[in-house]
């Protein structure tokens, strides 16, 4: 313990020490090396979930307490209360989760609005109690007996999706003024892909279903498509847009499978996904299965002994949390979220219960890369070093299955389906290159108290 904290304060008089990167890339012979053994950062950015609302019941974590009872109307206990109650398959809807929405449940710290400010938007508070357990998301309660759990990492803003990618990617939320252009600001807003790029560290943001023409300036009519420019928030910033170098980093998800097949995955790689978000009223499996597919390829690939894949989730979708946030200034903290480190360096088992939020995912990068911190946030943001015991050599990666408890050693040969599902462009190339030598060589419910 005192080893790793005496590195981990290393590591960040390190970063200190360090100097702002410049706005060209830094020379081949200068680019900074990982100061730990993690080479690949992967971070996946789900929807709409709390703790309770995912790991509440999970032995050993600062789940539901017990006896736990929330006011329908906090103004007037005689209301009645609503019980935490387990989701199983009963329907669900998509529950208000605006500033607005987070400011009535938060109620100045008392945590009591959860169920009375999802009423007062003429939908149903007592979903907002619900839970999900082991029986529901099997494969991240495996993941959470095999690798990290973290129980006090909270969304970075008290609000949705919009800002707390950009706290994300940049530290920060731009407030737009009356009279100001968010495009314009974003002009001299600096991201961790910019510092990245000039210490010339690579990376990649990799989207789901992705459609270049969809960005801030032709934003599509279809719902569904609109969330790539909030997901993705360098859509929004002109020099993603318009410089290639910068541009060409943003790819589809079916890269991924192609980077990993082939040895060359970034050094940081952000992906976020569309249809199997589990935004709600999606049910999680959808979710599940996606993420045990990037998680098994990655396993299965050269890069796992020098990787770290965290799962993490937005904001917290209206659902009840009980822990209050800190409020580290007037945007954040929001609310407590899911989140998982998967890693052959990762403790197993282990429950962390550092207070992080998504700058601490920036602070991770900037040391282990030496680049300059962005903001106040992520520079003051706690790391997640604790997570990890260095000393031990690479775990054995374990394939999880999507029925509790369950695990095998994983089959170095890329599953077949991933391969017919994202591979498909690799083999036809590699079928027209074959070809074309040929031919050369011939010539030639809820429940109420």
């Amino acid at each position: 313990m005192i080893r790793r904290k005496i590195f981990a304060f290393i590591l960040t008089t390190l970063l200190a020490a360090s100097q702002i990167s410049v706005a060209k890339a830094s020379p081949a012979g200068d680019v900074p090396q990982a100061k730990t053994p993690i080479q690949h950062l992967i971070v996946l950015m789900q929807e709409n979930h709390t703790f309770d609302n995912y790991f509440g019941t999970y032995p050993g974590a600062d789940g539901l307490p017990s006896g736990t009872k929330m006011p329908v109307d906090p103004a007037n206990p005689s209301a009645g209360y609503v019980v935490p109650w387990h989701i199983g398959t009963t329907t669900i809807t998509d529950l208000s989760h605006t500033a607005t929405t987070f400011s009535a449940e938060y109620d100045n710290g008392k945590m009591d609005g959860f169920v009375s400010a999802i009423n007062s938007f003429n939908e149903n508070g007592t979903i907002a109690m619900g839970y999900y357990d082991s029986s529901d998301i099997p494969y991240y309660w495996n993941l959470a007996d095999n690798y990290v759990l973290f129980d006090h990492f909270f969304s970075s803003a008290k609000d949705g999706s919009d800002a707390n990618h950009y706290y994300w990617v940049a530290g920060t939320y731009p407030q737009v003024k009356k009279g100001q252009s968010l495009s314009t600001l974003l002009d001299n807003v600096p991201t961790i892909f910019d510092r990245l790029q000039a210490a010339g560290v690579s990376w990649k943001f990799y989207v789901e279903n992705y459609d270049p023409k969809i960005n801030y300036r032709s934003p599509s009519t279809q719902n569904n498509r609109e969330s790539q420019v909030v997901w993705v928030p360098l859509l929004n910033f002109n020099r993603f847009l318009d410089e290639k170098d910068l541009s060409s980093h943003i790819v589809n998800l079916s890269q991924y499978y192609v980077d990993l097949q082939q040895g060359t995955l970034p050094a940081v790689s952000y992906i976020v996904p569309s249809g199997a978000s589990e935004h709600p009223p999606e049910y999680p499996a959808s979710g599940e299965r996606e993420v045990k597919s990037l998680l098994q390829e990655l396993m299965r690939s050269s890069s796992w002994n020098s990787s770290a894949f965290m799962l993490l989730y937005d904001d917290w979708g209206g659902w009840y949390d009980h822990v209050i946030p800190p409020q580290v200034d007037q945007y954040g903290y929001g609310a407590r979220v899911p989140g998982l480190l998967v890693s052959p360096y990762a403790k197993k088992g282990y429950i962390d219960s550092t207070t992080l939020d998504f700058t601490s995912v920036l602070k991770f990068i900037e040391t282990n890369w030496s680049v300059a911190s962005l903001s106040t946030r992520d520079a003051k943001a706690s790391n997640f070093l604790e997570a990890f015991d260095f000393t031990q050599t690479p775990r054995q990666a374990t394939l999880l299955s999507m029925t509790y408890g369950v695990a095998s050693a994983p089959n170095k040969a890329p599953s077949i389906l991933i391969f017919s599902t994202y591979g498909l462009a690799l083999l036809l190339t590699i079928l027209a290159i074959g070809f074309a030598a040929l031919r050369t060589r011939t010539a030639r419910v809820p429940v109420k108290e």
